[in-house]
């Protein structure tokens, strides 16, 4: 990612200024990291419990509302249950936050990785990092690395389908803006138009109400649909990833923030010292099969 020359904040003399502008204007910029690499500014002071953020001494999260298990539980995300909850506190924690500083703000999905300046220090909701995404935006480290995966009733011609070709002629649906309809529209490429919803609920609806054949959304999130919402729906099976490297949600930041390389290294400590994989497996131990579909 190409990140803008840091403005001035003070002026010396004007031949200090020009100097400088020149320097600056013609250092190398960093070339684009790969989607598990953090971006955004790398010289903020990571102090525990003193950063730059939007209240001092708070660290403000945002998330959608509803927030959907199994990343949350009770749709109450300041609780500590569900797998996004559970590393946004242990982040928080990392970064010299306890509970109590804590401060939740609700945004929705589309909104949180759309340009423009942030209200919160970081979002976190299932955002999948992205190239085009992070023109807008910067992003953490990847916390999880996730599959897309298909979901339709029992017993539909679409339930039966064990590859992409079998999914073809099939009414599809995904919520709008993320990476699940971009599989539809991107690898499936199916011959009747794809569905867009505002929300996962609207696109759970229309599977049940038979205005799609199948929907697709994140591997964790199937696994719960099918198992507390839809019960008489099963997974058809799910995406290999695309391009060589796997998809990852990271957690959201400004464009160019200060905070993004110490959210970034909290992130790679809880990865390293085993946390992330331990709040996997208590929250999201059920997704860990499904038919790959080719």
């Amino acid at each position: 990612m190409h990140l803008a020359p840091r403005v001035l904040r003070r002026a010396i003399s004007a031949a200090t200024i020009a100097l400088l502008a020149t320097a600056v204007g013609c250092a190398p910029q960093p070339e684009e990291k790969a989607s598990d690499q953090a971006s955004g500014s790398t010289g903020a002071t990571c102090a525990k419990g003193k950063l730059a953020t939007q209240t001092s001494g708070k660290l403000t999260i945002a998330t959608d509302e509803p927030a959907y298990e199994p990343w949350f539980e009770d749709d109450k995300p300041a609780n500590g249950k569900g797998f996004e909850s559970a590393v946004a506190y242990a982040v928080a924690k990392q970064l010299g936050y306890d509970k109590s500083a804590v401060v939740w703000q609700s945004v929705p999905f589309n909104k949180a990785f759309a340009p423009g300046v942030k209200t919160f220090d970081f979002d976190i909701n299932q955002v999948s990092i992205s190239t085009e995404r992070k023109k807008a935006v910067d992003f953490s480290s990847g916390y999880y690395d996730v599959r897309q995966a298909v979901i339709a009733l029992k017993g539909s011609k679409a339930a039966k389908a064990t590859s992409i070709a079998g999914l073809k002629g099939l009414k599809l649906g995904a919520q709008v803006g993320t990476t699940s309809l971009n599989y539809i529209s991107d690898v499936v490429k199916p011959t009747r138009q794809e569905a867009a919803f505002s929300k996962n609920d609207q696109a759970v609806s229309a599977l049940k109400n038979g205005q799609v054949d199948a929907i697709v959304v994140d591997l964790p999130t199937a696994f719960y649909i099918t198992s507390a919402e839809v019960t008489n729906a099963k997974i058809v099976g799910q995406f290999e990833n695309q391009g060589g490297t796997p998809e990852q949600f990271g957690l959201v930041l400004d464009k160019g923030s200060d905070l993004t390389s110490c959210v970034s290294s909290a992130v790679d400590a809880l990865r390293k010292d085993g946390t992330l994989a331990a709040l996997e497996k208590q929250w999201l131990s059920d997704a860990v099969d499904a038919p790959v579909l080719k």
